[in-house]
């Protein structure tokens, strides 16, 4: 249903007021799975970390990265404190935020947001048409999930803005907090406290690239001062009753080329997974196994062919649902495997991929068969889960809300209108 004028100029008039109000912004705030279960995080300008208030009782947040007063980068403090499974109410500084809940009923999925900024594709990061990323997470919230999934991608900002483009005109580039907050934490700042996060690491996140910045504020493991950048984290894992969500880190995973040495990383991962899930599970990661970003000479590219080594061309029972990134569009496949179905989401910001059919049905990726399967690369947007009993809808909303597409997911099958 398109949404009614009023709305729109309203929508318009808020994101006039929320570009107003990040510029001034001190403190970003929110919830966020990690290794051992949840935390709350903050970023502040200030010399002090805020206070938290959890379940009525204060105590200042804990440091988890001091500003960085040598390089200049990152001239915040990065602070937070661990949550009890029991947190009910949550507040920085007076402000309220999400608790985790018991039970998630709708989850909104966003992935590949930043604005692309690299040699000659110089996305217009000052115009909300061409880079939308403020209105999706805006449209996002007005959503109202219970947990945000974002499958990485969030810097993208790497070459400086020529002179005289007006698109991006007074961008920051590189691993700093400037284009951390512009990429990010600003255009994100509704829909940061309306519910807690899992935040999966992008290949934008790696070591080579923004890695810093991922270490610093948003990695789901500990801080440690002088660690350095790790290319690959363990796997964890987000429960909920009835459903966990297995993490995992594949920024670093070599794609068009087998790593040997990864590829026993990442079995191992894949072993212990095996033997500590059970019930329902979706996997959570960056790069899709077995996804569609290029059709050369009659063959579909884009799986990773590491992940897919690894593998061993099956997943653990427990697994129904991969949920990636890195392709840019919404994307569902089936497939002949002894692998669960997967979602692609991967086209809440950065320039939309072309040249992959509509319909991904029949085609092979790395010896694994698209039983049935779509494609949709030519819309921003987001993606909605939704419970419906033992089932949950997929919806593929545009950046206003419009409906573009609905799937059902039920046990190991997508079933899609």
């Amino acid at each position: 249903m398109i949404r009614s004028r009023p709305r729109q100029i309203l929508a318009a008039l808020l994101l006039t007021f929320a570009f107003s109000a990040a510029a001034k912004a001190e403190t970003y705030r929110w919830v966020q799975y990690v290794d051992d279960g949840a935390e709350v995080r903050a970023i502040t300008t200030k010399a002090q970390c805020p206070v938290v208030e959890i379940d009525g009782v204060a105590a200042p947040m804990s440091i988890r990265a001091p500003a960085d007063k040598e390089e200049g980068a990152f001239p915040v403090l990065v602070c937070f404190a661990k949550l009890p499974p029991t947190a009910k109410t949550i507040a920085v500084d007076h402000a309220p935020l999400k608790a985790p809940p018991h039970e998630i009923n709708r989850i909104v999925v966003i992935g590949d947001t930043g604005c692309r900024m690299k040699g000659e594709a110089m996305q217009a990061c000052n115009d909300p048409v061409e880079w939308p990323f403020r209105t999706v997470a805006d449209e996002a919230a007005y959503k109202k999930p219970d947990l945000v999934i974002h499958v990485g991608d969030y810097n993208y900002r790497e070459t400086r803005c020529p002179e005289g483009n007006a698109g991006c005109a007074g961008s920051p580039i590189g691993d700093t907090y400037a284009v951390w907050q512009a990429d990010f934490f600003s255009p994100a700042e509704t829909l940061l406290v309306q519910a807690p996060w899992i935040l999966v690491r992008g290949n934008h996140e790696d070591c080579a690239r923004a890695g810093k910045g991922w270490m610093r504020l948003l990695d789901p493991y500990p801080a440690v001062a002088g660690e350095p950048c790790a290319d690959i984290r363990p796997p964890y894992l987000a429960k909920f009753a009835g459903q966990t969500m297995a993490v995992l880190d594949v920024a670093s995973a070599a794609e068009s080329k087998v790593s040997d040495s990864q590829k026993e990383i990442y079995k191992a991962q894949f072993a212990t997974l095996s033997s500590t899930l059970s019930g329902p599970s979706w996997l959570l990661l960056h790069r899709p196994i077995w996804g569609v970003a290029l059709i050369d000479k009659g063959v579909a590219l884009g799986s990773n062919l590491t992940l897919a080594a690894a593998t061993g061309g099956a997943l653990p029972q427990a697994l129904e649902l991969m949920i990636a990134g890195h392709i840019h569009t919404f994307q569902v496949a089936n497939y002949a495997g002894s692998v669960p179905p997967q979602i692609v989401s991967g086209h809440s910001g950065d320039n939309l991929d072309r040249g992959v059919p509509d319909d991904l049905s029949g085609l092979t990726v790395n010896n694994m068969t698209i039983t049935k399967g779509l494609n949709m690369p030519a819309a921003f947007g987001f993606m909605m889960l939704e419970r419906q009993g033992k089932t949950w809808l997929a919806t593929d909303y545009d950046v206003h809300g419009n409906t573009l597409k609905q799937c059902r997911v039920e046990g190991r099958a997508i079933n899609c209108q």
